[in-house]
């Protein structure tokens, strides 16, 4: 099969520019990042490497994804790939929005307590802005697609599950650093639990994920809409567990909340209520679904 490469008209489409927006700006972020001292950084927050680590993966891991779309796109040869498509490019961009604004807040979150800051942590920070815009601005794009070329994930529980998702990834540096910085306050059951809940809910989406974007619905042994539902259940209730402790642990630290690991466990708070939501309007959608179906 020949190799088909966009017209040169196709080259200053919306699309095309945003996303050469991202891999350039992505580029920058993890470039700067790598390229600080540690005199540029704050050594008394070290437990707080996780979170840099977390920065780094997050703009490296959406530069390689984003430059193989733009390069697939390119010689159009992702018809040629045993994946949909356009559930994956929606899922890619409206994730990379929510990972990239998480950076955008956490990066600036680590180095704001530096005496003396440099410019290129500055930068960096300013940069991984630029990349939540780009992403933001290619959800838009594919948004404002036809119902057909957007898939699943365009749709709203799709992206509800993709929030989802977000809401899980969000919880491994938080426990992570929180435990490295453990309190007193915070008990080690608490800790375990909300690591078995977060982790629980994190794989169901990733194997939802996966079903959607290989197109692997129609081989599953129950409807898939009803393993959607069964899915969307455990992890409202999840969620309300792991919401509660997290409630208790302000409580049990709502001495030191101006601290670190006080400003940890307030962050993880809201992301768990986030993702609570998420999931709670998404079990909505699915029981609407399933009662259109049986009454059809």
């Amino acid at each position: 099969m020949p190799v088909i490469v966009l017209e040169a008209k196709d080259f200053t489409s919306p699309l095309f520019v945003v996303r050469t927006w991202e891999v350039l700006s992505s580029c920058a972020a993890f470039s700067l990042v790598a390229s600080l001292g540690s005199s540029e950084l704050n050594k008394d927050l070290t437990y707080l490497n996780s979170f840099r680590i977390f920065c780094m993966f997050i703009w490296c891991f959406f530069f390689t994804l984003t430059l193989l779309i733009h390069i697939l796109s390119v010689i159009q040869f992702h018809s040629l790939i045993p994946i949909s498509w356009k559930n994956l490019t929606m899922t890619a961009a409206v994730l990379g929005a929510l990972m990239c604004l998480s950076t955008s807040v956490v990066f600036p979150w680590i180095i704001m307590d530096h005496q003396k800051l440099s410019p290129r942590p500055v930068a960096a920070a300013v940069v991984s802005c630029l990349t939540f815009l780009a992403y933001t601005s290619e959800s838009y794009v594919l948004r404002t697609q036809a119902h057909e070329q957007r898939g699943y994930m365009g749709s709203m529980p799709g992206l509800l599950k993709t929030l989802q998702l977000w809401g899980g990834c969000q919880m491994i540096p938080l426990l992570v650093d929180v435990a490295c910085g453990a309190s007193s306050g915070i008990h080690c059951w608490q800790r375990w639990v909300s690591c078995m809940l977060y982790g629980v809910c994190v794989l169901m989406s990733v194997v939802t994920l996966v079903v959607i974007l290989g197109d692997f619905a129609g081989r599953c042994l129950l409807p898939f809409d009803r393993f959607l539902a069964g899915f969307s259940l455990i992890g409202v209730l999840f969620y309300m567990v792991a919401t509660v402790i997290c409630f208790t642990k302000i409580l049990q630290l709502r001495q030191s909340l101006h601290t670190k690991i006080g400003e940890m466990v307030i962050m993880e708070t809201v992301v768990a209520s986030i993702t609570l939501l998420a999931y709670t309007v998404d079990l909505a959608f699915s029981i609407k679904l399933l009662c259109d179906r049986s009454h059809a």
